[in-house]
């Protein structure tokens, strides 16, 4: 989503993104939440939801995935859950970092698993805990607690701390973006030590965590170490061999590279298999090289691919530039209309200016803060009932 920025900023723009990536949620036997638990499959090892229709697209697939319900991230069984990525602050003001770096993770952040009955409101109860003060700030303009908060983990990067923790300590899901790492190094048994401490490290949290490992996989700023889509997906399964090894099942495993990679590159040669897939995933910025362009036109491609694949769908990077300007709530309202599809089960809201080039880069700013109008219309999406599956308490933002 992100230019090319210097190595220094690249770096800190990782353990920004990596220090949110991260939530515990508790013990194992911690319930998701009922809308959460989808049909389970005679195995107990696959969950199922049905889906029906989609506005002017056709029929979506069956839902299935390999997570296990009551302990992995599951589909809710109608609607999708609503999240955001929401910077760390500093001094009192959101750290700005690039959000796609060379090593394919941003800044860190955090997100979190939900247990039992919704514990949390929209009132800022979890705000004194270790950086949540932006995610309540946030949660308080929607006018209702995030499902989901996203983190973002540098490749060696330590986790989870700080945000991390508070996240999987409260009842929202953790989405962590872990950066990635050369392919073939990772294959080779490189890093065999450290995958094996972040696995037993999830584990340990007890509670259902996303993982979202080497995103935007596509994009050709980071083919040095990717290297060909037959690398990835070596390097997927060597990842997934070492965490089934390590009996990691509370991780649901977030398969997501760039929607734009779906036209002329070729994004789905990079698909380690529906075996080795639980979501599949997209980030949908607009570009910058757009004036206008409304998300349905941004996933268009990406989601005739996703209909052939009978995955839950999650998009985990979507916002609408500043520089819309008066547009931005009429843009906010139609992806509300093009996200209520049956696949889609995960929205994740990308606030931040973190992507700009500087103050004057309006095309990459993707923050509400401040915006009246597309404060409210962001609230409306937050608060439609398609986007509330737990039922979580609703209060007037502002």
């Amino acid at each position: 989503m992100v230019k090319a920025r210097s190595r220094t900023a690249r770096a800190g723009t990782e353990r920004a993104r990596t220090a949110r990536a991260f939530r515990p949620g508790g013990a194992r036997a911690a319930r998701l939440p009922l809308a959460a638990t989808a049909l389970v499959a005679a195995g107990g090892l696959v969950a199922t939801v049905a889906a029906g229709c989609s506005d002017g697209a056709g029929a979506a697939p069956k839902i299935t995935t390999t997570a296990r319900a009551g302990i992995a991230p599951t589909p809710p069984a109608k609607g999708a859950y609503f999240g955001a990525w929401v910077p760390p602050a500093v001094g009192g003001a959101a750290t700005r970092s690039p959000s796609s770096t060379a090593s394919g993770s941003p800044a860190d952040g955090a997100s979190g698993t939900a247990s039992g009955t919704p514990s949390a409101g929209p009132t800022g109860k979890d705000a004194d805990k270790p950086g949540m003060a932006p995610v309540a700030a946030f949660e308080r303009d929607m006018g209702r607690q995030l499902d989901i908060v996203q983190s973002y983990r540098g490749w060696k990067s330590d986790f989870p701390t700080g945000l991390d923790s508070s996240v999987v300590n409260s009842n929202r899901y953790l989405l962590l973006t872990w950066a990635g790492a050369d392919t073939k190094e990772i294959v080779q048994g490189k890093y065999d030590a450290l995958i094996r401490a972040r696995a037993k490290a999830i584990k340990a949290t007890g509670k259902p965590v996303f993982l979202r490992w080497s995103r935007d996989m596509d994009r050709s700023s980071v083919k040095d170490r990717v290297h060909s889509p037959a690398d990835f997906i070596a390097a997927w399964k060597h990842l997934r061999q070492i965490f089934t090894a390590e009996k990691v099942d509370n991780v649901a495993w977030v398969w997501c590279p760039s929607a734009r990679g779906f036209g002329a590159p070729n994004a789905g040669a990079f698909y380690p298999g529906d075996d080795q897939v639980d979501w599949i995933c997209a980030d949908a910025p607009p570009g910058a090289d757009y004036e206008y362009r409304d998300l349905s036109e941004t996933l268009k491609l990406f989601m005739q691919w996703a209909r052939n694949r009978h995955k839950p769908i999650m998009i985990a990077e979507f916002g609408v530039p500043k520089s819309y300007g008066q547009r931005r709530a009429e843009w906010l309202r139609a992806a509300t209309k093009t996200l209520e599809d049956p696949q889609v089960k995960a929205v994740v809201y990308f606030d931040s200016d973190e992507q700009a080039e500087d103050a004057r880069d309006k095309r990459r700013a993707y923050a509400v803060t401040g915006d009246t109008h597309a404060v409210s219309a962001l609230r409306e999406l937050a608060t439609t009932p398609y986007f509330n599956p737990r039922n979580l308490p609703v209060t007037s933002g502002g």
